[in-house]
């Protein structure tokens, strides 16, 4: 081997020594080697057999394989197989010494998983650039290990904190269900059924009544804009302007004393709640809305649609009626106007709302439902009641989407009216 008198390489960190492995089967050639590389600063360990070598390779595994590819017993090729089978954590640079040149020599050791080969005699400048080249590599891996090491633990705190935050939502769900206390009430001269599918673990939409007087309800469904949690606290918060529970804190009520309050008007309800919402709230979010009054006695039903999907009555000859005007989304323009809608239900006839997850329900292919579509949908659904036409309104969706899960909340109320 052709030796020079170079000292430690000055580009390379002197607290940091790679310990190299020299495998020959010559004591003579492995000590030429041990003694340049120490005198280059490596930590050298010598090995008479690749089965010696192996065996340090399982205690201290090298940084540097330098491996004489004609031994007695396991080649060079064969060790370096066995070599890259070992579990280590770092990368190991392979290097074979060989008198062979020919390519398909180079193939096989290519293929064996050696990195380099040097030719002997070995030259110590070329030795010296494949060692700095082996360096490189061995280098640049452990800085990948180390920075993958620091991948998977933070990837491990954030599904730790998913994990949290997922139960938390879980929790948020139950809670935005209970806002749905009952699925259907039955209120003598009216029956109302209500159903609230969050296409995720929280939404924005909500579905809810109250009573108005002995003879009167107000039912109502509402979609806030956005989806996940700040839709669901916004809606959380909307619940309680409109509380069947607490009526003193409902603004669509107006407290006369005794057992029931006077109403205000859907129109106004819906101005309240836009000044609200633009005035005190500080939101980004806007929701949609449509709210009825239904008198039992004579059926007459005051309503407001403010951007929301148009209410539709269903009579009891079967034909559907589309109402509302459509309007501005609450929370969206100051000083709104919102168009009060008048109608009646005759006995038999029963009034549906419901939000845009349902007459906006794309299809396999990504098509949306047209109003047509909608009306078909609940003419066929004629001979369901109650829940049971509302699940079947649900299942119906799942079936023309190919799918159970929904890209957006499915919602709605239904107001039945024997009369």
């Amino acid at each position: 081997m052709q030796t020079d008198r170079q000292g430690p390489d000055p580009g390379r960190d002197s607290h940091v020594r790679p310990r190299v492995l020299v495998v020959d089967d010559s004591a003579m050639q492995r000590r030429v080697l041990a003694a340049t590389l120490s005198r280059w600063d490596y930590d050298v360990t010598e090995a008479e057999s690749a089965e010696a070598a192996l065996t340090i390779c399982q205690t201290a595994p090298p940084d540097i394989v330098i491996s004489d590819w004609m031994m007695p017993g396991m080649s060079g090729p064969e060790f370096c197989r066995v070599f890259r089978d070992m579990p280590k954590a770092q990368y190991g640079y392979f290097i074979l010494l060989t008198s062979k040149a020919d390519k398909v020599d180079v193939a096989l050791g290519l293929g064996s998983g050696a990195d380099d080969f040097l030719t002997k005699p070995v030259n110590s400048g070329e030795l010296r650039a494949r060692l700095t080249a082996g360096e490189r590599i061995h280098d640049m891996h452990r800085e990948l290990t180390l920075k993958n090491r620091v991948i998977e633990e933070t990837l491990g705190e954030l599904q730790g904190l998913y994990d949290s935050i997922d139960a938390d939502l879980v929790e948020a769900k139950k809670l935005q269900q209970s806002l749905i206390r009952e699925r259907r009430v039955d209120f003598g001269p009216a029956q109302v059924s209500q159903i609230l599918k969050s296409a995720n673990r929280v939404g924005g939409d909500l579905v809810g009544h109250y009573r108005v007087g002995p003879d009167r309800i107000a039912i109502f469904s509402l979609d806030v804009s956005g989806h996940g949690i700040s839709s669901a606290l916004m809606t959380a918060r909307l619940a309680g302007f409109l509380s069947s529970s607490v009526p003193n804190q409902n603004i669509g009520l107006i407290s006369r004393g005794g057992a029931f309050h006077a109403a205000v008007p859907p129109d106004r309800i819906a101005a309240q709640l836009n000044d609200i919402v633009l005035r005190d709230l500080g939101s980004t979010h806007y929701f949609t809305l449509a709210l009825a009054e239904v008198d039992f006695r004579s059926g007459h039903v005051r309503l407001v649609q403010a951007g929301h999907p148009h209410p539709m009555i269903q009579r009891s000859t079967g034909g559907i009626d589309v109402i509302g005007g459509g309007g501005f989304p609450v929370g969206l323009v100051e000083q709104a106007q919102f168009d009060l809608v008048e109608d009646r239900l005759n006995p038999g006839d029963r009034l549906l709302l419901m939000s845009d997850g349902v007459t906006e329900c794309l299809d396999e292919s990504g098509t949306m439902m047209t109003e047509e579509e909608v009306i078909r949908l609940i003419a066929d659904l004629r001979g369901s009641e109650g829940t049971g036409f509302l699940e079947s309104l649900v299942w119906s969706l799942s079936q023309r989407r190919g799918e159970a899960r929904f890209d957006d909340d499915i919602s709605a109320i239904l107001l039945e009216y024997p009369g």
